[in-house]
């Protein structure tokens, strides 16, 4: 059985953009300010499924909760699991706080487990014995 990657590159530029119904520049402007780095391929932008999660999370900050790309950045600069590839995402785990202000990037509905320090950090990234970058 083949096991899925989903940090493999697929798509192209444009069936991105037209998946996210955002115009191709607007994602090239977003790479340009360092939010997301798609793979290359002679060239060609290609973007994993992770990377559409990322890409999803950005717009709707944008779209929904009025960030500009600054505040974007911001934002993203508070998860370090970003760049991890085979990130697992945030759960909501019987018995654990969750972050209500940090939702996980990765998983719509999910939430950035506190750990036992308090610190804010996404359960799935820095402590995460499975951890790969």
């Amino acid at each position: 059985m083949v096991e899925f990657n989903a940090d493999q590159p697929l798509y192209t530029i444009g069936v991105v953009a037209e998946l996210l119904g955002v115009h191709p520049e607007t994602l090239r402007v977003w790479e340009r300010n360092g939010l997301i780095k798609p793979a290359r391929s002679h060239k060609q932008r290609l973007y994993s499924n992770n990377d559409l999660r990322r890409l999803r999370f950005i717009n709707k900050m944008i779209e929904e909760k009025g960030l500009n790309l600054a505040g974007v950045k911001q934002v993203i600069h508070l998860y370090p699991c970003w760049w991890v590839q085979n990130c697992e995402g945030g759960h909501f785990r019987e018995g654990q706080p969750v972050n209500y202000a940090k939702p996980c990037w990765k998983e719509d509905g999910a939430y950035c487990i506190l750990i036992e320090d308090k610190a804010d950090y996404c359960n799935s990234c820095e402590h995460c014995p499975k951890r790969s970058v």
